[in-house]
């Protein structure tokens, strides 16, 4: 394996200006780092990023903290979308990202700060945080930078990325509203997420600019998932027959739905619209193809992992970024055709 003495040796020089070019430093002359480099690449040099975070005591690396991940997220490739954002973002930036879980039990016990030192990160992108969860309160405090996805907290050192729920959820009900329903429900998620809350917002918020009335028991919970969402569905259903259209905070959720609606015998469109939100990657190839809000994830990742590194300079910046959606219509809404 080549060293820095092997290029110094080649090279001409000493060991100490090979350091300081190999890293940087400005006093070492433009010519004498070029050579220093070409005869690096000669030898095939490799730096030993160990060692050389214990030199410069910085490892060049950060962290993805993603909350309960786990298999039954497979199907939304959510994370594994923003996660392509974050690892681009961070590759073009010369830095290199590990991924690692927690969960409110484990947080618990270990502390976010301590997590970090031991994995030895710069700074954290945290997803799939609860609203609950004791490393929330702790990166505020905390000295290493952190960026959260979806949960808006800003600090010195703490910034989020998100999209606009608000918004996101007020044209999928509007939309709704146009093709002429009125009683429209809302599939949410747990309450432990801050983007139910948001969605729930911008649904109630529509109903209220068109003067449609809140039925508080037409706000139902899915808990992400889409056989609890097919579950809930199933009992609602057959006891609102008045139902027109029914608006979900997750594609997940919004194909639990389309089940219990093919269980019962509802048509979907004809009978009951239904929006979901994100697109997924299934959301197109469902029967019918969902009409859903769909959220840029590569570009969330993407774009947390810039906003970190920012962090990490000290550059003045905006802590907090937020991302448009848009509304992709499909097959599954279509205009009320119920009698009242």
């Amino acid at each position: 394996m080549t060293t820095i003495k092997d290029i110094a040796r080649v090279a001409g020089v000493s060991i100490t200006t090979v350091s300081r070019a190999l890293n940087g430093y400005s006093d070492v002359s433009e010519k004498t780092r070029r050579r220093i480099q070409e005869v690096a690449k000669e030898l095939k040099y490799s730096p030993n990023a160990v060692a050389r975070s214990l030199v410069m005591n910085r490892s060049k690396t950060i962290g993805l903290l993603v909350s309960e991940i786990s298999r039954e997220g497979a199907k939304d490739n959510f994370t594994f979308e923003v996660l392509c954002g974050i690892n681009d973002r961070v590759a073009e930036l010369d830095y290199d990202l590990i991924l690692f879980n927690t969960n409110s039990a484990q947080q618990k016990v270990k502390s976010y700060t301590q997590l970090c030192r031991e994995r030895r990160v710069e700074g954290v992108i945290l997803q799939g945080i609860k609203t609950d969860d004791p490393y929330l309160e702790e990166v505020i405090e905390s000295d290493i930078p952190c960026v959260v996805v979806d949960v808006p907290i800003t600090g010195n050192k703490v910034g989020y990325v998100s999209t606009d729920n608000v918004d996101g959820a007020k044209k999928a009900v509007q939309y709704l509203i146009d093709l002429g329903h009125q009683q429209i429900a809302m599939m949410n998620g747990h309450k432990k997420a801050f983007v139910s809350q948001k969605r729930k917002e911008g649904y109630l918020a529509t109903l209220e600019e068109n003067e449609i009335p809140i039925k508080e028991d037409w706000i139902l919970n899915g808990e992400f998932r889409e056989e609890q969402a097919e579950k809930v569905a199933l009992y609602f259903l057959r006891n609102h027959s008045n139902v027109t259209a029914i608006f979900c905070a997750s594609d997940l959720m919004a194909l639990g739905v389309l089940k219990a609606a093919k269980t019962l015998n509802i048509p979907v469109p004809s009978q009951l619209s239904v929006i979901g939100y994100d697109d997924i990657v299934l959301a197109e190839y469902a029967t019918p193809s969902l009409t859903t809000v769909a959220q840029d994830k590569y570009q969330i990742g993407y774009e947390a992992a810039g906003l970190l590194i920012d962090l990490l300079a000290e550059k003045e910046t905006n802590n907090a970024r937020i991302l448009k959606s848009n509304l992709k219509i499909r097959q599954s809404t279509d205009f009320n055709n119920k009698k009242a």
